[in-house]
């Protein structure tokens, strides 16, 4: 649960502590509206992932099944700042699928708390076994992380890939070729 009044404090707390005046026009809500921002961006939960992914359906489809360029934001753990970018999620189902919509939202669900992209790739890819028990699952994740752009190296720009494999994609290198070459394939940038 979000305490949404002890952010308020805690927001005015850094609104002083930088030499801000936290009742004057421009900042007086931002308390309020800071808090509120936090209910929503830190609400993700493994619980509500697996929840959307547990209504499938039965059918003998056995080939891969690919949702490429899902947008997504999360926070950076270290500084608090935002990552964002696309998520490619990948699955060979046995028996059962899920909506493909349904995938898309256990990444907007995942993203949704303070974390590191490596762990993020990976919660995808072990929530989506977890939950479908697929012949094999891939994930990769494509962000920008605005710690690097905003402090320290600032380079914008510069994208983290990482990848998570599970299955027949760790283990076939013909299944992990097709999977990257379909994510990689065609792209804009």
């Amino acid at each position: 649960m979000i305490d949404q009044e002890r952010i308020k404090r805690a927001v005015r707390e850094i609104l002083e502590a930088i030499g801000e005046d936290p009742d004057r026009e421009g900042l007086r809500k931002t308390p309020d509206r800071v808090a509120e921002m936090y209910a929503d961006i830190f609400s993700g939960s493994e619980e509500k992932a697996l929840q959307e992914l547990s209504i499938g359906f039965e059918e003998p489809h056995s080939e891969m099944v690919l949702v490429r360029d899902i947008s997504f934001y999360s926070m950076c753990e270290h500084h608090l700042l935002p990552f964002y970018g696309k998520a490619h999620v990948g699955y060979i189902p046995k028996g059962k699928i899920v909506g493909l919509s349904k995938i898309a939202r256990v990444v907007d669900i995942l993203s949704r708390k303070p974390q590191m992209q490596e762990r993020l790739t990976s919660k995808i890819a072990d929530i989506i076994e977890d939950a479908l028990d697929p012949a094999g699952v891939g994930v990769v994740l494509e962000a920008e992380h605005m710690c690097m752009v905003m402090r320290g190296v600032k380079k914008p720009g510069s994208f983290v890939v990482t990848s998570a494999l599970r299955g027949v994609f760790r283990a076939r290198i013909e299944t992990r070729s097709e999977f990257f070459s379909l994510v990689f394939s065609n792209r804009d940038r």
